[in-house]
């Protein structure tokens, strides 16, 4: 029993709800690999930290000895999920989805054992349900309980328009459950629903309902919004090791417990410790190193991490960057943003034109390093550190 427990602790970190514990209880305790599954609609092909939330969950299961589902939603993508949204998310091409598809694969067995993990796409399915098969589905629900879902009662109530056809998405999500006898499903809390409808139908087709586990939203590198990149509040798993660590480094010290709990792998003892440590009085800024260090050799490799964090420290540590300093999200069309106009949006200068001197005087740095080129731009983007002689810093992000 008590190695049932500790499993139950662990599964439950970080998670916002889990329904029904009772019955995940006892499905640990038959001692047998459980059936856990994720889904992933492929919109995007870059995975950042935020999506690697549900990933570190998998890999969770995985350690637990438990065989996860990573699923593909090749077919529901060709839909759009409104998920959270007040209007229909646009579908995917069919090219879209392959080519996003093939990113995904290539990028999630930097968290989860290849060895474990069976990739599925609710294609294989879907497709072989047929109009008929569809329709048969669609049987399973009311209109009334689909407007009980958040996102379609409140368009519903403002009149705005809500297509047949996003009724479908939550019925496949659920149908996924039924296809793959899921025992336990993941997803983030704007899902629950659509994770809810897997243990309805599962029920109407006579399987044992999955466990549903959801996990919260991950803020980005402000604190605030959830991590996107259409924000520039993100750190993506593919970027290069310095950028990862430099990331890491610039969240603020509330914002590196949040991301401790969600994206270490630490034990929570571990996590617990660095605490008092910084209530003792350690500098945050040395458990937040280790924390870069981990996500950077998770993505990249232990050297690489070493070497990220000496670059880190002979850039800023030595240039004498202060622990705490204005964080600045700057927004605009185009590409780029140019550097005159970021130092005074960012208040660094009094004006554009104090900016361009100040960058010709060789009194302006870029993440520690002197620029003397009024033409620099920023890419949308960016974190980074700019600093204006001596004393005036400020983080920015371009977003």
């Amino acid at each position: 029993m008590s190695d049932v427990m500790d499993a139950l602790e662990l599964i439950k970190r970080g998670a916002d709800e889990l329904l029904v514990e009772s019955e995940l209880i006892a499905k640990l305790k038959e001692g047998r690999p459980l059936r856990i599954k994720a889904g992933f609609d492929p919109t995007a092909p870059d995975l950042h930290l935020g999506h690697t939330v549900l990933l570190n969950k998998l890999r969770q299961f995985q350690d637990l000895g438990h065989h996860v589902q990573f699923l593909i939603g090749d077919f529901t993508g060709m839909i759009g999920d409104p998920s959270g949204k007040n209007a229909t998310r646009p579908p995917l091409t069919r090219e879209q989805i392959v080519e996003n598809a093939k990113s995904y694969e290539a990028q999630v067995y930097k968290v989860l054992d290849a060895g474990r993990t069976e990739v599925c796409f609710n294609s294989s399915w879907m497709n072989a349900l047929g109009a008929a098969g569809m329709l048969r589905l669609a049987s399973h629900y009311t209109v009334a309980r689909m407007l009980e879902r958040d996102d379609f009662s409140k368009r519903y109530a403002a009149q705005q328009s809500i297509a047949v056809h996003e009724f479908l998405y939550p019925l496949c999500q659920g149908y996924d459950s039924v296809a793959l006898k899921a025992d336990v499903e993941l997803g983030g809390t704007d899902q629950k629903f659509n994770l809810l409808m897997g243990r309805e139908l599962q029920k109407d087709y006579a399987q044992r309902p999955q466990c549903v586990l959801m996990m919260p939203l991950l803020e980005g590198l402000d604190g605030v919004n959830k991590m996107s990149k259409s924000l520039g509040n993100y750190i993506g798993v593919n970027e290069p090791a310095n950028e990862i660590f430099g990331k890491v480094m610039s969240v603020s010290d509330e914002l590196m417990w949040r991301y401790y709990e969600l994206l270490s792998f630490r034990a929570a003892s571990d996590i617990a410790k660095f605490k008092a440590e910084v209530e003792a009085g350690s500098n945050p800024r040395d458990i937040k190193v280790l924390l870069a260090k981990e996500l950077v050799a998770r993505f990249h490799s232990e050297g690489a991490a070493e070497t990220a964090q000496a670059e880190f420290e002979a850039r800023f540590q030595r240039g004498a960057l202060p622990d705490q300093m204005p964080e600045v999200h700057l927004s605009g069309e185009g590409e780029a943003y140019l550097l005159s106009r970021a130092l005074k949006e960012s208040n660094l200068t009094s004006s554009t034109s104090e900016a361009l001197r100040m960058i010709q005087q060789g009194a302006v740095r870029i993440d520690g390093e002197r620029v003397e080129d009024k033409g620099v731009s920023l890419p949308r983007g960016a974190s980074v550190v700019l600093q204006v002689g001596k004393r005036k810093f400020a983080r920015v992000h371009i977003g």
